[in-house]
């Protein structure tokens, strides 16, 4: 009797293409996760994280398109300072979407979402002089302090420890300290006093 071989199947290495997939968890929407948080607690958290989160990534462009078009004499120190602060930025954008994702959120990820909710007002297409993308780039820190302060008040008193020491410990400082070094380059100083 003779034996029948099976022909083997052949898998495409095609990859599929224009997949859309069912939503698994809406935007606004919370995950339980034994973090020893409430539900209501976790969910204040996530919408100040996303709000911050929106306006952090907007900053990070804000940097990116002033470290871009930097002009003028101080152009060299501006634009490796513009750089550096924009790759802390986006540092800070990682660490609040994961911040989110933590507390079963759903982090703003999308550009396009995070300039709907962002506070931070749209810069003109083309370039500005120097001096206004630098008070354009405080403005934007502003707001981010402003609501930064509000937010680790509220959320410290909800026991939200984490999400108070990731404002407070890394948004708070590197903000401050990005407004001190741009604030600086808007000193009007004579040149005969620096010397």
């Amino acid at each position: 009797m003779e034996q029948m071989r099976e022909e083997p199947t052949i898998l495409s290495s095609q990859p599929p293409m224009a997949r859309h997939g069912q939503l698994v968890q809406a935007f606004g929407t919370i995950r339980l996760f034994p973090l020893g948080l409430s539900y209501d607690k976790r969910a204040y958290s996530c919408e100040r994280l996303n709000l911050l989160l929106a306006d952090t990534q907007v900053l990070h462009a804000l940097y990116k398109k002033h470290h871009w078009l930097m002009r003028g004499p101080t152009f060299q120190q501006l634009h490796l300072l513009l750089h550096k602060s924009a790759a802390e930025q986006l540092a800070l954008v990682d660490a609040l979407a994961e911040r989110v994702q933590t507390l079963g959120g759903v982090a703003v990820g999308d550009p396009r979402h995070a300039a709907e909710i962002t506070r931070i007002q749209r810069p003109p297409n083309g370039c500005e002089e120097v001096s206004a993308m630098l008070s354009r780039l405080l403005d934007a820190h502003e707001i981010i302090l402003s609501d930064a302060r509000d937010a680790a008040a509220k959320i410290a008193r909800l026991g939200d420890d984490g999400t108070n020491d990731l404002i407070v410990s890394r948004l708070i400082r590197i903000n401050e300290l990005q407004v001190w070094s741009i604030a600086e380059h808007l000193v009007d100083t004579p040149w005969d006093l620096v010397m």
